[in-house]
């Protein structure tokens, strides 16, 4: 799933940074395990600072954050729409580690009792601070009126429709909250009475799923939603199935957060005037390829990307090029065109986890076998000299955050 439940939860909480001055009137919230509960369950969205007294970062960050704390509580002064706070992780160090904190400042984001999966990283400005809360209390979902504007819909992402008797209900309600999670995901619409009449089961109301159409890939194109609406968890199961795809695009505005999940990547650099590369990638990846739990499945603009290539020993003029990076090592896989022979892209990744990619590192292919099973070339073989994992520089750097010496996995 792409997000994480904290029980007794209701709520957004963005955690930002390190903070050591005394907090002013309408500024951040203290926060720890004595009202944190309290916070979650009463308030939309929530903001956290984890930091310590410490942490250069967090100092550095701690008047920006007051300051954008005290222009988002005038703006957004409703009761339970937004709450800004800040943990001390070595005075709260059960919340520190409940948040798997592994870097200062981290900054968290919750919504409705539950971990968003991506955190803030954005610029550490009042403006910025105060337009990522703006654009996270703004309604996810699109109103349609007419039936011409489905029609009109750029349909290159995933689009969920709800077809709805009323928007005064519950199930609207679940629809809207799993629309603040899966935004970026997905795109979602809604229309409400008359103009869904026909669309939906007289009486009830009805969500339906359309796959990005340029994804010939993708494992349903349509599909209606036939669980409970009234049930929240259902529902966010159903549309994070769909709009979660197991191949992501990588970009350097998304980048930090994927190599912070540590999984090493099997990624496509492709050339964005050719995009069937990309299709090709990603129906291989969901209909013959496993390990999905154990590597992050991956694109990348080669234009984009252009330094990794080189130390590939590849070009822009070489593309489409697969490679595994480890971050320790990057393996190039031979042939692009080999994805469509069963097993043999399955095998070189399976040569990561058994030790044949590192062996080779070492001490080079063996002379009388192929590379892995199913590979009947013997000319062209993983180069010689390994180049070293370029990604693992995109990892959260010490110029930006204080660094544990630990893993989530250790938490």
């Amino acid at each position: 799933m792409a997000f994480k439940i904290l029980s007794g939860c209701w709520t957004i909480l963005l955690i930002l940074g390190c903070h050591h001055l005394a907090p002013i009137a309408g500024s951040s919230v203290t926060v720890g395990q004595h009202n944190i509960d309290q916070i979650l369950e009463s308030t939309e969205l929530v903001l956290l600072n984890f930091y310590t007294d410490w942490c250069p970062f967090s100092i550095r960050l701690a008047p920006i954050f007051e300051e954008a704390a005290r222009q988002i509580n005038n703006t957004f002064w409703e009761s339970g729409r937004v709450t800004i706070g800040k943990v001390n992780c070595d005075k709260e160090e059960n919340v520190a580690l409940k948040f798997e904190i592994i870097k200062y400042p981290t900054l968290k984001i919750l919504r409705n009792g539950m971990v968003v999966n991506s955190e803030y990283r954005g610029q550490r400005s009042v403006e910025a601070f105060y337009q990522f809360v703006a654009q996270e209390l703004a309604d996810p979902i699109k109103e349609f009126r007419t039936l011409e504007e489905l029609h009109d819909i750029n349909d290159d992402t995933g689009l969920l429709i709800g077809y709805f008797m009323e928007k005064n209900s519950t199930e609207y309600d679940n629809f809207r909250k799993v629309a603040n999670f899966l935004k970026k995901e997905c795109q979602f619409l809604a229309g409400f009475g008359e103009v869904t009449e026909g669309l939906r089961p007289d009486g009830q109301n009805l969500i339906i799923f359309r796959a990005d159409s340029t994804l010939s890939s993708h494992r349903e194109y349509y599909s209606e939603y036939s669980g409970n609406l009234s049930s929240f968890d259902d529902l966010m199961a159903w549309t994070d199935d769909k709009c979660i795809q197991l191949v992501r695009e990588i970009t350097f505005n998304n980048a930090e957060e994927i190599t912070e999940e540590g999984l090493p990547f099997v990624m496509l650099f492709y050339d964005k005037n050719n995009l069937q590369h990309v299709q090709e990638f990603k129906t291989v990846v969901e209909t013959k390829l496993s390990n999905s739990s154990l590597v992050n499945y991956l694109t990348a603009d080669g234009q984009l990307f252009q330094y990794p290539l080189m130390h590939l020993g590849k070009s822009v003029a070489d593309l489409p090029v697969i490679a595994i990076d480890s971050f320790r090592h990057m393996y190039v896989f031979p042939r692009y065109e080999d994805i469509h022979k069963p097993g043999v892209l399955q095998a070189f990744i399976d040569s990561l986890f058994n030790g044949k990619l590192h062996h080779q590192l070492h001490y080079g292919p063996e002379p009388s076998t192929a590379v892995w099973e199913n590979d009947t070339s013997k000319a062209d073989t993983v180069p010689a000299v390994v180049p070293e994992s370029q990604f693992k520089q995109l990892l959260p750097s010490p110029h930006r955050y204080t660094l544990l010496n630990r893993t989530r996995d250790e938490l």
